[in-house]
């Protein structure tokens, strides 16, 4: 009765932290076009409108290196809802632009706002990822792979969908309007927060600032891999990709930004079904080392398959859709493993500080990717992001094969079981 009445409990925890994070991502995929379509109506170049965006990421790495040390001296739910007051906070702000502002006060203040929304982004993901693993039980590693990827995977669908919404409200209800109506969702959202167990994620005993440093061997590594993975996909996808889009092929603004979405959703629908796809289709256990070295090393050859179609004079239009679709169905399943890993890799007691430090090379990789993406297409074009994109895969896919298996106690047999 008391195993029963725990995970009832356990269930309940695990539909609040998930409902939080879909409210927020959906308004984080909107606040990005809103950004996006705004500026672009009042001539920004896409240059630009990408640098709207530094903010948003170097504080997200801030975020990520502190947010899990606060985490757990806090616990998650204080983290997990500070992050969506922020989002409230930067939604409101964004508000109060004034489009009579001169060019560099409107950029230097959407920064700042963007700033607040990086922090908020980041927490609320931390917060959430690592609330997860504390409601699967310590001995049920293939359930906490498929609610990993249930949260991961949904959160990238409804980043895709945010999209949509983002441009449908700004066309409804126009810039301002629309930043209020997220705010006040956001905000009727937080009160969800009230029933969820005060000390989550608490840390047993207090952790000096310097132990943010001192890391496991494994999450190490882990984090090392993901700061290159993401890294590489950011390099192409941020500003080369769109502006090639655009600018090249002479597709609207509107089509890049649907293309772009409907990317993120089916990105966001393999990622779900990662674990019944590798369960059905491969050894039937939980992801090990060799599962994520398999897939960064294939994932290496696509973006330089796309890159000598290009050069070699094949349809860009075609090279591009069927590249990026197989190179999102490849990404989904590394990203979909790295999560289960870094949970797997780790304690109760620690998994805000790991999980935290982890997505901070994360947010460092998407950083990287970012500024490259836009100083390498202007030098060198959409091939060059590609080859980029190659070397930091394949540096990943090295870096991957320093990783251990997790241990021989939590990589329990991984089977399919009624409704799977």
């Amino acid at each position: 009765m008391a195993t029963t009445t725990a995970s009832s409990a356990n269930f309940k925890n695990y539909i609040l932290v998930t409902l939080a994070y879909w409210g927020f991502t959906i308004t984080d995929g909107a606040l990005r076009m809103l950004v996006l379509l705004y500026f672009n109506n009042i001539g920004y170049t896409p240059i630009q409108i990408a640098s709207l965006f530094l903010f948003y990421e170097i504080f997200g790495v801030v975020t990520n290196f502190l947010g899990g040390w606060i985490g757990s001296q806090l616990g998650l739910k204080v983290t997990l809802y500070s992050g969506i007051g922020l989002q409230v906070f930067a939604l409101v702000m964004l508000s109060f632009l004034n489009p009579d502002w001169t060019q560099w006060v409107a950029v230097g203040y959407v920064m700042v706002a963007q700033a607040f929304s990086g922090i908020a982004k980041d927490l609320t993901k931390m917060s959430s990822k690592s609330a997860i693993r504390l409601v699967v039980p310590q001995d049920a590693q293939a359930s906490l792979f498929k609610w990993v990827a249930v949260l991961t995977g949904s959160k990238n669908a409804l980043k895709g969908i945010g999209f949509f919404v983002g441009a449908a409200l700004l066309a409804s209800m126009g810039f301002v309007g629309a930043l209020l109506i997220m705010a006040g969702v956001l905000f009727l959202l937080m009160f969800t927060g009230l029933s969820l167990p005060k000390g989550m994620g608490k840390i047993k005993a207090k952790v000096k600032f310097t132990q943010l440093f001192s890391k496991s061997q494994e999450i190490n590594i882990l984090s090392a891999a993901r700061f290159f993975l993401f890294g590489s996909r950011d390099v192409w996808f941020v500003v080369g990709l769109p502006v090639f889009l655009r600018s090249v092929l002479g597709w609207s603004f509107y089509q890049v930004g649907g293309f772009l979405a409907c990317w993120v959703i089916g990105y966001g629908i393999v990622q779900f079904s990662a674990p019944a796809l590798l369960r059905r289709f491969g050894s039937g256990q939980p992801p090990q080392a060799k599962t994520i070295q398999f897939w960064t090393f294939s994932l290496t050859a696509v973006p330089a398959a796309i890159a000598i179609a290009l050069q070699s004079g094949a349809p860009a239009n075609v090279v591009i859709v069927v590249g990026l679709t197989v190179f999102g169905l490849v990404f989904a399943f590394n990203s979909a493993v790295h999560s289960y890993l870094v949970l797997a890799f780790t304690d109760d007691d620690k998994v805000a500080l790991n999980v935290g430090f982890y997505y901070m090379a994360n947010s460092g990789g998407r950083l990287a990717g970012t500024v490259l993406s836009g100083l390498v297409y202007q030098f060198f074009g959409l091939v060059g992001c590609l080859w980029v994109s190659t070397a930091l895969v394949l540096a990943a896919g090295v870096i991957s094969t320093k990783l251990p298996d997790p241990q021989p106690s939590k990589a329990i047999a991984w089977k399919a079981g009624d409704g799977d």
